[in-house]
C-alpha cells in the first residue's frame, strides 16, 4: 500500500498537554460574574398528572432569584433531541408540561446564589399530582386497554408505526431449509455513564443575544433547537463546546436543563449555570433501548441461510428521543452480516413510563446483532459445524446489498473472520480437551459486526471545512465538529497535513464556536473522520489548487505541470527552480500575502467498517461469576488515520461491551417506576482492574474511496461484536446458551442446575 508521511502515525495530540496538566477547562470550570446556579425539582411519579404547583416558598427564600414551572415558560413542541427534521426523531416533548411521564421528570426550576440555596429552594415547592396508571413493559404498553402515555392518534403507545423490511419470499425461503431455529433475545437497560456530568452555562448580553456554553455532541443543532423553542433567529444564539467529557451518543438530546438555563438566565439578568449531579445524568439523562428480538432462520445441511424473519421491539420509555432512528437503524441492519436472499423484518418502538431510551454507540445494532450473531452460534451446534466457520461461509462481501440498499465494498468482514482464525488459531481451539477438574471451565467465542460510517439514508448529512493559509505556509482548519475525547481534531489535522504535504505541526484546528465555524450536523454515526475528514482533504485540495495557480505564474508553466512534496512545489518532469509552500504564499517581503482560502461540503452516502472479536472467558461454576480472560478483536477500518486513537476506540467499546454483556443494567422497580440504581455505587461497570489482555488487530482490507485515503469510521463497532462473542463463550465453557445481557451470576447458577437436573447429575 502507498506510505504516507503523516496519517498512519500517532502523532501527539492536538489536545494532550491541556488535558495531560489538568489545564483543559470544561463547562463547569468556567468562572462567570454573578453566576447563578440552576436546579430542577423532579417527580416521585411514573405518570401523573399537575393539578397545582406552589412556588410561592421557594420565591421567599433569601437568594432565590427566579422559579420557573409549565405555567411559565414557553409551550413549543420539541423532539428533544436536536437533529434535523428527519426519520430519526419524534416530536412529543416540551421544556415543562402538566403531565409527568417517568419517575424523575423535571417539573420546575430554580436559579439561586448558590447550589446549597437553590437546592433548598426546589424541597420548597409543593406539587399536587393526579396519579395516572403507568406501565413499565413493552407488553403492557400494546394492551389494548394500556393507559395513553401521549394524547397521539392513531397508534396508542406505539413512537412510529412498525417498520417493516422485506426482501425475496421468506415462506418459500423457510421451505427450502432443511432446518429451522427460532429463538427470543433481549437486551437490558445500559447507560452511557460519561464522565462528564450534563452541564450548561447560559448568558444573554442587552442586545438580546444568547451565549450557550454546553457539553453536546451537536454545537449547531443546539443552536436550531434552542433558537426554535426559544423563538430567536439563529443570529442571536450562539453556541460553544470545547472539551468535552465523553457523550457515546447521548449528548445529542437536549435534556430539559438547556431551555431551562436560558429561561432563568434571561429571567434573571445573570449569567446561569445548570450542571446535573450523577444521578441526575441517570434520571434524565439516556439509556440504551432495551429490546425483545424474535429472530428464526432457516438453514441448509451445508448451513446456507435460506430465510430470515424477525420482530424487534425497543422499548423507548417516556419520550421518543431517537426511537425512530434506532427502529430504523436496527431492524434493517438485520438484512446484513450473513447473507440471505429471503428476509422479512418489522421493527416496533413502543412508549412506556420508563426512563427515556435514546442515542447511544451501536445505536440500534448492539441489540439485533446480539440476536443474530447467537442464533447463528446456536445455529452452528444443531448443525454440527465450526460456528466460526459458517459465520465465514455466510459473511457478507463486495457486491451484497447492505441495510442502506448500497453495494457493499470489498471484503472486510470475510477479512476479519480469517485474520482472527489464523491468529487464535481457532481449528486447535476447537479441537482442546475440556478441563473438568475444578470449578472454572474456559470457552472461547466469536462475535462479529458490520457498521456504517455516517446516518444516511436516514439523515441527509454533510461534512464542511474551511482552510486558510497563512502567509509562512501554515494552516488553519476551521471545523464544526465536536470532540468527544476520541482525538477527532488530531484525525482531521493529520489529513489536511497530508494532503498539503505539510508537517502535522504546521496545522491548527479552531471549533467549537458556532459563530465562527462552518456548520456542522454534529459527532455521531462514526462519521468524522470519515465524513468531515474527506471535507477536510477537498477543502485542503482547493488550497492546493490555488497554491499551484499562483506558483505557475511565479514559475511560468502551466499549473497541471506542478507537483507538490514534502512542502516544495517543483515542475514535474523537470529539473530547475522549486517553490517551498511559504515561498508561493508571500514570494519577498514586503509583497501582500496571498489570501489563499479553501472551503468544501462534503455529502457522503455509506461506508461500512468491520469486525470480529475472539474472546476467551473463564466462568466459575460455584459463583457464577464469568472473567473475560483475553480479547482478540480484528477491525477493518479502511485506512487508519492514527492508530494509537483507533485502537483506542477499539478497547474503550469493548470495556462498554464487557459491561453491558456483563453487568450494567440500569434498574427501575417493575411497580412503582423508581429509579433503584441511579449512581456508580449500584450500577456497576468494569473499570481498569477487570479488564482483560487486548490484542487489536487493525485491518485496511476494505479502503472506502468516500472516504479521506480511504478511511472509514471505528467509534462504534467494538462495542457490537464483543457482547456476542461473549455470550458465545459462555456457551463453550458450560454449556449453557444466554439468549439476553447482561448475563449475571445467579442467572448462570440457575442456568447450571437446570442444566444438571436434566442430565440428572449435580453441576
Amino acid at each position: 500500500m502507498m506510505t504516507h508521511a503523516v496519517i498512519g502515525h500517532s502523532v501527539k495530540r492536538t489536545d494532550l498537554l491541556d488535558k495531560v496538566t489538568g489545564n483543559a477547562r470544561y463547562v463547569a470550570d468556567m468562572p462567570f460574574p454573578g453566576l447563578l446556579f440552576g436546579k430542577m425539582k423532579r417527580c416521585n411519579l411514573a405518570h401523573a398528572k399537575i393539578h397545582r404547583i406552589d412556588t410561592s416558598r421557594a420565591l421567599a427564600l433569601p437568594g432565590v432569584k427566579a422559579v420557573l414551572t409549565h405555567e411559565n415558560v414557553p409551550r413549543v413542541l420539541h423532539a428533544g433531541s436536536p437533529h434535523p427534521r428527519s426519520a430519526s426523531v419524534t416530536c412529543d416533548q416540551y421544556i415543562l408540561d402538566d403531565k409527568v411521564r417517568y419517575w424523575g421528570e423535571g417539573v420546575a426550576a430554580v436559579a439561586a446564589i448558590s447550589e446549597e440555596i437553590a437546592e433548598r429552594a426546589v424541597e420548597l415547592i409543593e406539587v399536587e399530582y393526579e396519579t395516572l396508571p403507568a406501565v413499565f413493559t413493552t407488553e403492557d404498553a400494546e394492551r389494548s386497554d394500556a393507559p395513553r402515555i401521549h394524547d397521539r392518534e392513531p397508534g396508542g403507545n406505539l413512537v412510529l408505526p412498525p417498520v417493516i423490511i422485506k426482501r425475496g419470499d421468506v415462506e418459500a425461503g423457510f421451505a427450502e431449509a432443511d432446518f429451522i431455529l427460532e429463538g427470543i433475545y433481549e437486551g437490558g437497560r445500559p447507560t452511557p455513564a460519561y464522565m462528564e456530568p450534563n452541564v450548561c452555562t447560559t448568558s444573554w448580553d442587552g442586545n438580546g443575544n444568547l451565549t450557550v456554553w454546553i457539553s453536546t455532541q451537536t454545537a449547531f443543532m443546539v443552536r436550531g433547537i434552542m433558537a426554535e423553542v426559544l423563538g430567536l433567529p439563529l443570529h442571536k444564539v450562539r453556541v460553544l463546546v470545547d472539551h468535552m467529557g465523553g457523550g457515546f451518543g447521548a449528548k445529542q438530546d437536549l435534556f430539559q436543563q438547556e431551555f431551562l438555563c436560558a429561561l432563568l438566565a434571561r429571567e434573571t439578568r445573570r449569567p446561569v449555570r445548570m450542571e446535573y449531579t450523577r444521578e441526575e445524568t441517570f434520571l434524565g439523562g439516556r439509556t440504551r433501548h432495551p429490546a425483545k428480538i424474535w429472530l428464526k432462520q432457516g438453514f441448509r445441511n451445508d448451513g446456507t441461510i435460506t430465510a430470515r424473519q424477525a420482530k424487534v421491539v425497543f422499548n423507548s420509555g417516556a419520550y421518543g428521543s431517537h426511537g425512530p432512528g434506532v427502529t430504523n437503524v436496527g431492524t434493517a441492519a438485520m438484512v446484513s452480516l450473513y447473507r440471505c436472499d429471503n428476509v422479512l423484518l418489522e421493527g416496533r418502538c413502543v412508549y412506556t413510563n420508563s426512563p427515556i431510551a435514546g442515542a447511544f454507540r451501536g445505536y440500534g445494532v448492539v441489540q439485533t446483532y446480539y440476536a443474530l450473531d447467537v442464533q447463528m452460534d446456536e445455529a452452528a451446534e444443531h448443525l454440527g459445524l465450526d460456528p466460526a466457520g459458517l459465520k465465514l461461509k455466510n459473511a457478507v462481501r463486495e457486491g451484497d446489498i447492505a441495510p442502506s440498499n448500497h453495494p457493499l465494498i470489498g471484503h472486510g468482514l470475510e477479512a476479519c473472520i480469517e485474520k482472527g482464525m489464523e491468529l487464535v488459531d481457532w481449528p486447535a481451539l476447537r479441537r482442546r480437551p475440556r478441563d473438568t477438574n475444578g470449578p472454572i471451565r474456559t470457552g472461547w467465542g466469536l462475535g462479529c459486526e458490520m457498521h456504517g460510517s455516517s446516518a444516511y439514508p436516514g439523515i441527509k448529512e454533510q461534512g464542511n471545512a474551511i482552510i486558510k493559509m497563512n502567509e509562512d505556509g501554515t494552516v488553519v482548519l476551521l471545523t464544526g465538529a465536536a470532540g468527544l475525547g476520541t482525538g477527532a481534531h488530531t484525525a482531521l489535522a493529520q489529513i489536511v497535513a497530508e494532503e498539503l504535504t505539510l508537517p502535522f505541526e504546521a496545522v491548527a484546528v479552531v471549533h467549537g464556536d458556532t459563530d465562527v465555524v462552518p456548520w456542522d450536523i454534529g459527532a455521531f454515526a462514526s462519521h468524522t473522520t470519515y465524513m468531515v475528514g474527506k471535507a477536510a482533504q477537498m477543502a485542503a485540495g482547493e488550497i492546493k489548487r490555488q497554491l499551484f495557480d499562483r506558483a505557475a505564474k511565479l514559475m511560468e508553466c502551466e499549473p497541471e505541470a506542478l507537483t507538490l512534496t514534502a512542502g516544495v512545489i517543483a515542475v514535474r518532469d523537470r529539473d530547475g527552480p522549486t517553490l517551498t509552500v511559504r515561498e508561493a504564499v508571500m514570494p519577498r517581503k514586503g509583497i501582500p500575502a496571498a489570501q489563499l482560502v479553501g472551503t468544501a461540503t462534503y455529502h457522503p452516502t455509506k461506508s461500512y467498517s468491520f469486525a470480529a472479536h475472539f474472546v476467551e472467558v473463564a466462568v466459575d461454576t460455584e459463583t457464577g461469576f464469568i472473567t473475560v480472560q483475553q480479547v482478540l478483536p480484528v477491525h477493518d477500518v479502511g485506512k487508519v488515520i492514527h492508530p494509537v486513537a483507533a485502537a483506542g476506540q477499539i478497547e474503550g467499546g469493548i470495556q462498554q461491551g464487557i459491561g453491558h454483556t456483563l453487568y450494567e443494567d440500569y434498574q427501575i422497580d417493575m411497580r412503582t417506576g423508581r429509579s433503584l440504581n441511579a449512581n456508580f455505587v449500584d450500577y456497576k461497570m468494569p473499570l481498569a482492574m477487570d479488564m482483560p489482555p487486548i490484542h487489536t488487530v487493525i485491518l485496511e482490507a476494505a479502503p472506502d474511496p468516500g472516504g479521506p485515503f480511504g478511511a472509514k469510521g471505528v467509534g462504534e463497532d467494538p462495542i457490537v461484536a464483543i457482547g456476542p462473542a461473549i455470550a458465545n463463550a459462555v456457551f463453550d465453557a458450560i454449556g449453557v446458551r444466554f439468549r439476553h445481557y447482561p448475563i449475571k451470576p445467579e442467572q448462570v447458577l440457575q442456568a447450571l442446575a437446570e442444566k444438571a437436573a436434566k442430565e440428572g447429575a449435580t453441576p
